[in-house]
């Protein structure tokens, strides 16, 4: 089942939005200090496949997706080289629906060691001869609506990852923060990820990736070193509500 094409003028719609964030990704990217990886991640929860593929001509190729069923058809009806990423909450009961997902590029909610355990299960007897990537998820805000772990416990999951999933690769840290530190410059929950990267790194001899920043602040995300932004509404639009 291929992804029924969307009109020409939504098509270039995308592609217009498209080309403007990629833009701003590129030249934060070549402006700053230190590693200049950078990756534009559209994410695309509750959009049709044609928005996917009309941003897939367009060149992009990295896509979030944050329900599992969503990915897993989504998958089914697109590109083979589209490099999709799980952004959603994590569920023991989902790591092999995941895992036959073979262009699946990464997982960046990880929050704990045992989770990361039935997902390298499922992606080793999934037959891959490449690890998946993963980064663990950190709630820098504390708060408890917010998934992932908090920054003491971050050492202990990271470490028991690298020492026991061989199946799995961990890129790097992931946080969402909180809705008032997204106003604040600088943003107090990106400080505290890079922060608490670069203590890692220290500790562990890792290079770790930084997966910080959404439509509303992911440039000056970039600014504070992050590697890997999440951008939905600002290519896509608007969300509908979810049925």
């Amino acid at each position: 089942m291929e992804a029924e094409p969307c009109s020409d003028e939504r098509r270039e719609d995308i592609a217009a939005s498209l080309s403007r964030i990629s833009a701003i990704v590129e030249q934060k990217k070549r402006h700053r200090s230190g590693t200049r990886r950078a990756r534009l991640v559209a994410v695309s929860k509750y959009k049709p496949a044609s928005d996917i593929q009309a941003a897939y001509e367009s060149g992009q190729r990295h896509f979030g997706e944050n329900y599992v069923q969503e990915l897993c058809d989504k998958a089914h009806a697109l590109p083979k080289d589209i490099q999709w990423h799980f952004i959603g909450r994590l569920q023991s009961n989902k790591c092999k629906m995941l895992a036959a997902i073979p262009n699946l590029w990464a997982v960046e909610t990880v929050e704990s060691a045992s989770k990361a355990q039935k997902l390298d299960e499922a992606w080793r007897a999934a037959g891959y001869s490449h690890p998946l990537n993963v980064y663990v998820q950190v709630n820098t805000s504390k708060e408890e609506n917010k998934g992932g772990i908090e920054i003491h416990e971050a050492e202990g999951v990271v470490r028991s990852i690298v020492d026991s999933c061989r199946n799995l690769r961990v890129l790097g840290l992931m946080t969402i923060g909180s809705v008032e530190g997204s106003g604040q410059r600088p943003n107090p929950d990106f400080l505290a990820l890079a922060e608490l990267r670069d203590d890692l790194n220290t500790k562990l001899g890792l290079d770790l990736e930084l997966s910080m920043g959404m439509s509303d602040d992911f440039e000056h995300a970039l600014d504070l070193g992050s590697n890997n932004v999440r951008v939905g509404s600002k290519i896509f639009g608007s969300r509908p509500p979810k049925n």
